[in-house]
Parts: structure tokens; sequence; C-alpha cells
């Protein structure tokens, strides 16, 4: 059964930074578009950041971009959500997903969701 489990989250100042993880296992973790996903309270699930198969490209929602960055190791399994000048609104539930391809990822069709790391921004 396909894991995913995101770490790192946590309790930051606005301002302050985060870097979340996410550990892939029983996947064939380089033939999926990986991406994080969040969820504040009472609002639905939105699109935070993608990255393709190789790690070459990225696309990013256009509230977090130049705050945030996606990376991933395809070696060790693993996705990463550097997260800087964090703000009071960034306060969510952060989830990683897996998909087949950029679009759908995009259009929150995905494959396999992790169960979520919290984040909390104070002001």
């Amino acid at each position: 059964q396909v894991q995913l489990v995101e770490s790192g989250g946590g309790l930051v100042q606005t301002g302050g930074s985060l870097r979340l993880s996410c550990a892939a296992s029983r996947l064939t973790f380089g033939s999926y578009v990986m991406g994080w996903f969040r969820q504040a309270p009472g609002k639905e699930r939105e699109f935070v950041a993608a990255i393709s198969w190789s790690g070459g490209s990225t696309y990013y929602a256009s509230s977090v971009e130049e705050r945030f960055t996606i990376s991933r190791d395809n070696a060790k399994n693993m996705v990463y959500l550097q997260m800087d000048s964090l703000k009071p609104e960034d306060t969510a539930i952060y989830f990683c997903a897996a998909s087949s391809n950029i679009n759908m990822i995009k259009n929150k069709i995905v494959d396999f969701w992790g169960k979520g790391t919290l984040v909390t921004v104070s002001a």
C-alpha cells in the first residue's frame, strides 16, 4: 500500500520559515508528479505547489509564489516544501500528493494523498 507521510509542520511566527518533508513508500516515485496542497479551517483544499517527475519544472499557486519552494530527491523518495516569509493566512493542514501529470494535480486529480501536517503561523 502506497504511503505518503508528511513531517515538519509546527508553530512559527509571521515572517518565519518552515520546511515540510514528505516520505513516499511503495511508490514508483520517479513516475509521479508530486505536489503540496493545503486546507485551512472551513475552506476547501487548495493547490500550493507541484514538481515534475525529474524536478526540472515547478508550479506554484500565486499566493505562495516567490515565498515557497518545492523540491524532490528521487534517490530518497522525498519531496520538500520550503516555506519562507510565512503569513497567518498560510495557516493550514498541508498535504503531500502524487499524481500522473501536472494538469491533473493542479486540478486536484490525485492518485495518492498523505494525511497532512499542521502549520500554524502566529500574528
